[in-house]
């Protein structure tokens, strides 16, 4: 089950670590696991870093390891499953803005002054970093296009909007994954519509080990379309 706990608590029996994706990419997970296992990522780019998804647990040793590492220019939350702690985050960065879609607001508990709602479809952080609203699995849904380099090859971070496979070669949707609630096939086709523009070679997902390391985008593509296809056939066809 569920109980209340508090960050004081938790500092006794909890510690984030760190892992190195990448050059430019750290997932920061919390252990012993807590929560559902979330994690979030700290991205450096040229013009700054950003936290992508707010994990609850923040201690000192945290803090000083991201500001070793460039400290942060901005959060960014794929959806109310991760905004928790997220004023804390904020607040030990010098009250760094944390960006939220608009049609989440009503989940957002602490509107604090540092939060910023954004509308649209996408939404340039600055350039090579842009928020995308999915929806789906919530109605503000977003997730996390980078282009870094001089190929400007493309990163996805999508929490669990695109939840990666066992296979980590596979993304699905939902509306609800506790109470096993899909979303429909226009679902499934819009947000491929959204995303056909964007180019990515790589995928992380919401949970430790969930990533596509490579023809990411074409592996979205084809897991959608398996996905509409599913939910058209008849028992007979199945």
């Amino acid at each position: 089950g569920q109980v209340w706990t508090s960050m004081s608590k938790m500092r006794l029996q909890f510690r984030n670590g760190f892992k190195k994706h990448e050059p430019q990419v750290f997932e920061i997970i919390t252990f012993p696991k807590f929560g559902i296992g979330q994690r979030a990522f700290l991205i450096q780019t040229q013009e700054g870093n950003i936290l992508w998804d707010c994990i609850s647990f923040l201690d000192d040793a945290t803090v000083e390891i991201i500001k070793s590492l460039g400290g942060l220019r901005a959060i960014a939350i794929s959806h109310p499953h991760y905004y928790s702690t997220n004023s804390r985050w904020s607040e030990a960065f010098g009250g760094v803005p944390v960006y939220i879609h608009e049609w989440d607001k009503k989940w957002v508990v602490y509107q604090h002054e540092n939060v910023k709602f954004w509308k649209g479809k996408t939404f340039q952080l600055w350039e090579g970093v842009t928020l995308l609203h999915l929806g789906g699995h919530f109605a503000g849904a977003q997730i996390l296009h980078w282009s870094h380099g001089a190929q400007g090859r493309g990163v996805l971070f999508t929490g669990d909007i695109l939840q990666v496979g066992m296979d980590n070669k596979t993304v699905s949707i939902m509306r609800s994954y506790p109470n096993y609630i899909p979303l429909s096939s226009s679902h499934a086709k819009r947000i491929g519509q959204l995303i056909e523009p964007w180019d990515f070679e790589r995928l992380y997902g919401a949970f430790q080990d969930r990533e596509i390391e490579e023809n990411a985008k074409s592996c979205v593509v084809f897991s959608l379309q398996r996905y509409t296809d599913w939910l058209s056939l008849d028992d007979d066809a199945a």
